[in-house]
């Protein structure tokens, strides 16, 4: 995915699509609009989104059932998504929302600034994501220069202890006791 990553905005009212769109315009990202789940799943499955603002009560299948299917594929489960939603703020709502990874729930009405502030980190945060994971895969797959053994792989900076070992040190590692 590259910096051309669309923000997909998705909301059963064109009204608020233009004052969403009009919010994130300063961002200078492109932007993308839908107003039902099936339209913005099938721009998803095409590849081109960075991140998503989903209205919670999408027309067709709500916005909770395309954040499930998002995180089902491999392609869509690591997208930032931030939900709207004019009911308020809500426990329950809240808490299965971000049982399946959604960055943010945010109430309507929306603050602009804030908004933007939101989806610049997010969007930004996940495009660093992928160029890191670009690079990773690159690099593994660059063959060693002729000559050269392959080097073994680091070992974790903090290796687990073996079990029945003290948690946070090894036993020969501990500092014998001195009293």
């Amino acid at each position: 995915m590259s910096r051309d990553a669309r923000i997909l905005i998705v909301d059963g009212h064109d009204d608020t699509l233009y004052a969403l769109e009009s919010a994130l315009a300063p961002l200078g990202h492109l932007l993308g609009r839908a107003t039902t789940s099936e339209e913005a799943l099938k721009q998803l499955l095409r590849g081109t989104v960075g991140l998503v603002l989903l209205n919670i009560r999408t027309p067709g299948t709500g916005g909770l059932d395309v954040v499930r299917y998002m995180r089902r594929l491999e392609q869509t489960q690591h997208i930032p998504v931030v939900l709207l939603t004019a009911f308020g703020r809500d426990r329950e709502l809240g808490a299965a929302a971000y049982a399946l990874g959604v960055a943010d729930v945010v109430p309507k009405p929306v603050d602009p600034w804030a908004l933007r502030i939101k989806i610049r980190h997010l969007y930004d945060a996940h495009q660093r994501r992928l160029a890191l994971e670009r690079e990773i895969r690159e690099l593994r797959a660059r063959p060693a220069p002729a000559g050269v053994p392959p080097r073994a792989a680091l070992p974790h900076p903090t290796p687990h202890p073996p079990p029945g070992h003290p948690a946070g040190a090894y036993a020969e590692e501990l500092e014998p006791d001195r009293t």
